[in-house]
């Protein structure tokens, strides 16, 4: 079931929605007889005041117009100074903090949440599963009135009990989510197909991708295996665990093969990073021995001595996206989730370039 809304709350009470509004304020310009009904609906229906939706409504409705709605019930529109508001809070709930793709989402995310007069509030989720707590969970405990998670759970059903109860949005992951949850993320598949083409186009025919895990690992994955069964060129795929390291070992286990690889697609550009710390490490030149393409665009691609070829996967428009579904959500959206994906493109720098020619006896 549906937690209760304002509107129910208002229904019962006979009342309007300001009025509930006023109420919950700890307003004391309502009318006794109003004020009881009000929280004696509150207390039927099991009512959780929501203060970024009241911060919403305050933000978009002009007191003028708040005065007209109100003036029938109240004996003065004029509110009693000092009036308690609440802090409308949102909940962050950050899966890795080391990698900087979820720095650009959660900017992106802060812009809008801010201009809407939200606080933000960031919790690292793998250092509350270390400690033992839940980490979904105890942003009910601090009264959060909305919940984005950013990056992949371990287990999204965890989330079952927090979205019962508020809004709730992924951020950034493709797992499965509780009814009602909506997912924003870039369109993996059309971002490694593009990864892939680009280096088939470039006459490269040996490519080996650096894989990564979950859903979002896993979608890269098939589409660049699927783009390179499609053109009957050769592929070799590497598990790592998409850290920095991990891609510097399956590297170095891919440029070890005697039909070494001439170009590395990696999941992220972090595993991309060790990939190229391989190769200088044989002694290969990028990209005049090996070419090779990141993802996410992070700052870290952008960096001179670096400069990735890489796809960007539209980090700050998805954290955009992510808050003006939450913001939907708060205002009274229901229905059941949806997924919405931001298009990918890719930024072309200098770890790339064509095959070299084969060797002719």
């Amino acid at each position: 079931m549906r937690p209760p809304t304002i509107r129910d709350v208002a229904e019962r009470a006979g009342v309007s929605k300001s009025l509930v509004s006023l109420v919950l304020r700890g307003s004391g310009q309502v009318r006794a007889e109003k004020r009881e009904a009000v929280l004696r609906a509150v207390r039927e229906l099991g009512y959780r005041p929501n203060a970024a939706a009241r911060a919403l409504s305050e933000t978009r409705a002009p007191a003028e117009v708040r005065t007209v709605a109100e003036s029938r019930d109240l004996p003065s529109a004029r509110p009693r100074p000092g009036a308690r508001t609440g802090t409308p809070l949102v909940g962050v709930l950050l899966h890795d903090l080391r990698n900087p793709w979820y720095v650009d989402l959660v900017d992106g995310l802060n812009s809008l949440l801010h201009a809407s007069g939200l606080h933000m509030l960031l919790a690292d989720a793998r250092l509350n599963r270390r400690v033992g707590q839940d980490p979904a969970g105890s942003f009910l405990d601090l009264g959060a009135d909305g919940l984005v998670v950013v990056g992949t759970l371990p287990d999204p059903a965890a989330l079952d009990a927090v979205a019962a109860r508020i809004p709730v949005v992924v951020a950034g992951a493709r797992e499965p989510v509780p009814p009602g949850v909506d997912v924003v993320a870039g369109d993996d598949e059309q971002g490694a197909r593009l990864a892939t083409e680009h280096l088939l186009a470039l006459g490269h025919r040996r490519i080996a991708h650096i894989a990564g895990y979950g859903a979002v690992g896993e979608l890269r994955r098939r589409s660049f295996e699927a783009v390179m069964r499609a053109h009957g060129a050769e592929a070799a795929v590497e598990p790592s665990d998409m850290t920095e390291e991990g891609g510097h070992r399956a590297a170095v286990r891919l440029l070890a093969r005697a039909d070494r690889p001439t170009a590395v697609f990696a999941v992220n550009d972090i595993a991309c990073v060790g990939a190229l710390s391989a190769a200088g490490d044989l002694g290969l030149s990028v990209p005049g021995d090996l070419s090779v393409v990141g993802y996410d665009n992070t700052s870290t691609s952008r960096l001179r001595h670096l400069w990735l070829t890489t796809v960007d996967n539209a980090g700050h428009e998805v954290g955009r996206r992510a808050a003006r579904c939450l913001l939907d959500r708060i205002e009274g959206g229901a229905g059941a989730g949806r997924v919405r994906l931001a298009a990918p493109q890719l930024e072309i720098r200098g770890t790339t370039a064509p095959a070299a020619a084969p060797l002719t006896g």
